[in-house]
This record gives structure tokens, C-alpha cells and sequence, in this order.
């Protein structure tokens, strides 16, 4: 009995040794991990964290350029930047130009992502690799070399668009000069320089559907279409909501396009509400500005918010 008691005891100490050498080791482990990722936090706090906390609350003052060397100086007038921004009738039409950019450009650009994506995982056979850097290299590629190509296609007078035009007897338009068709010609080399992006996501889903599945459905009669749409896209389900958010989050945020080629013209048609924040920054009204940064995000926000649980209700 006393030699089972001694054992049991031996036993009980052992582990409790082997238990504060685990203890201590885990201690370490989460101090080295500390150590090394201690860089990051600190950059994070300084460069991302404390600026989102001051440009939050710079929205709430009436902060401008001639304030820099009084910040502490400024008013606090709570939620008249915003009142402002949503009763200012330029934020209004950019805000306006977003969400048309947004509707129109984010399902084309998905639509053509996908085709080309089934094209590349069961239509072309050879020469497959060429096709997707060609495909994806616009994504990244400087949108001033964008600008210059799409500008050089845009021309009126002797672009190639026009030109092709016109040998059919139809007179071009000026695309990015002429305020009913600027928004559109952006849009198009929009959807041209993006779908790549979702053509390489969606192709990696394409990739990891079950074959067996196409089969069984084969074999109960369905047809390709049928296929594609019974057994294609619910598997492609998480795949194409991660492409309509990231591609969403992209477009609400256009800002690249219209700097680029148009400066927001003609007549404001093709500014947008990040461009347009940009300006007010640029012209020193820093709290206006915050204002209607925090507007743009709130909508990306929301809509996330909706896009996810429209999908997740269908799923």
C-alpha cells in the first residue's frame, strides 16, 4: 500500500514538473512572440491606428490648413461637416457617379471574370499560361501606362475606337470629353484593367469543384448549362462573394481612374466621392474632408454588411 502511495506521489510530481516546464515554455514562447511582433504593433499604432483616431476626430471640428499650428485650437462642431456633405449638392452628384461606377462596373467585371475563368479551365487547352498573363496583367500594370493606352484609344479625332467606327459610317463620340459618355469610357477601362483580378480568383474555385459532381449530374441528364448553374455556381458561392466584396470595397473607392485621365470633368461627370474628398483635402478644409471620408466608409460598411448576409441567406 505505502509503495503504491509512493508511486502515486512520484507520479504526481513528475507531471507537475513537466507541467511547469510546459508552463515556462509557453511563457517564453508567447514573450519572443511578443518581442518580434512588437515592430508591427508599434508601426500600426503610429502610422494606421492614431491617424484613423485623429481623422475621426477631425471630422467633428471645423479643422483646416491655417490650423497647423494651433490643432489644439480648433471647434468642435459635432455633425456639421456631415450635415454639409450630404446638403452639398458636388458631394452628391460624386456621390452619385460612385454608385453608378458601383452598379454597373462590379457585375460587369464579375461576369467577365467568370467567363473567362470557365473559358481558361475547360475551353482553351492550349497555350493556357499565355492566356492568364495576358489576362491578369493589366491588373498590374501602372494606371499611367492604363491612362496612356485608353487615352490613345479614346482620341476623337484619329483614335483607333473612332476609327473603327468609322468605317461602318458611324461618327464616334468624344468619350472622355463629352459628359454623357466620360463616366461610361471610364467604367469600360475599369472592367478592362480589373476583371483579371477576378478571373484568377474565380479560376482557383473552378479549380476545386468535384468533377464527380458534373459527372452525377450528367448522368441524371442535365445539360452544360444546367450544370453550370446547379453545380457551377453553388459551389462557387464563397468564392464569387469574396470577389463581389473585394471588387465592391475597389469600386466604391475609385479614385485612380478619374485623376488619371479626366480630373473629375467634364462638368463633375466623372468625379467621385473619394476624388472628391481628395480635392476638399487638397484645398486645406481637413475637417470637411474627414467628414466625408467617414461617409464612404460607413456606405462600404454597409454594403458589405448587406452583401454578406444576402449570400449567406441564399446559401
Amino acid at each position: 500500500m505505502t509503495a503504491n502511495s509512493n508511486s502515486v506521489s512520484a507520479g504526481r510530481k513528475r507531471a507537475s514538473k513537466r507541467s511547469g516546464r510546459a508552463t515556462t515554455r509557453n511563457a517564453a514562447e508567447a514573450r519572443a512572440g511578443l518581442l518580434l511582433s512588437a515592430p508591427f504593433i508599434v508601426l500600426f499604432l503610429v502610422f494606421t491606428a492614431w491617424p484613423v483616431i485623429q481623422s475621426m476626430y477631425m471630422s467633428f471640428t471645423d479643422m483646416s490648413r491655417n490650423d497647423v499650428q494651433t490643432p489644439f485650437g480648433v471647434n468642435f462642431v459635432a455633425f456639421d461637416n456631415y450635415v454639409r456633405a450630404v446638403s452639398d449638392p458636388i458631394f452628391r452628384k460624386a456621390a452619385l457617379n460612385t454608385v453608378i461606377f458601383v452598379v454597373v462596373g462590379v457585375p460587369a467585371t464579375i461576369v467577365a471574370g467568370l467567363a473567362v475563368a470557365v473559358a481558361l479551365n475547360k475551353g482553351i487547352t492550349k497555350a493556357r499560361g499565355f492566356f492568364r498573363l495576358g489576362f491578369y496583367t493589366p491588373v498590374i500594370t501602372s494606371i499611367v501606362a492604363v491612362a496612356v493606352v485608353w487615352r490613345f484609344l479614346l482620341q476623337p479625332d484619329f483614335g483607333i475606337i473612332n476609327q473603327m467606327l468609322a468605317v461602318v459610317g458611324i461618327k464616334g463620340p468624344n468619350w472622355i470629353g463629352d459628359e454623357n459618355t466620360a463616366l461610361f469610357s471610364l467604367i469600360i477601362m475599369s472592367i478592362w484593367r480589373n476583371f483579371g483580378n477576378a478571373m484568377i480568383i474565380l479560376l482557383a474555385g473552378l479549380q476545386s469543384v468535384s468533377w464527380e459532381l458534373h459527372e452525377a449530374a450528367a448522368l441524371d441528364g442535365a445539360g452544360t448549362w444546367q450544370r453550370f448553374v446547379n453545380v457551377t455556381l453553388p459551389a462557387l458561392r464563397p468564392t464569387l462573394l469574396f470577389v463581389l466584396v473585394t471588387t465592391s470595397i475597389g469600386y466604391l473607392q475609385f479614385f485612380e481612374e478619374p485623376f488619371v485621365m479626366t480630373q473629375g470633368g467634364p462638368l463633375n461627370a466623372t468625379l467621385s466621392a473619394s476624388m472628391y474628398t481628395y480635392q476638399q483635402f487638397g484645398f486645406g478644409n481637413w475637417g470637411y474632408s474627414g467628414a466625408m471620408a467617414y461617409l464612404t466608409f460607413l456606405v462600404i460598411l454597409i454594403v458589405t454588411i448587406i452583401q454578406f448576409r444576402v449570400t449567406r441567406e441564399k446559401g
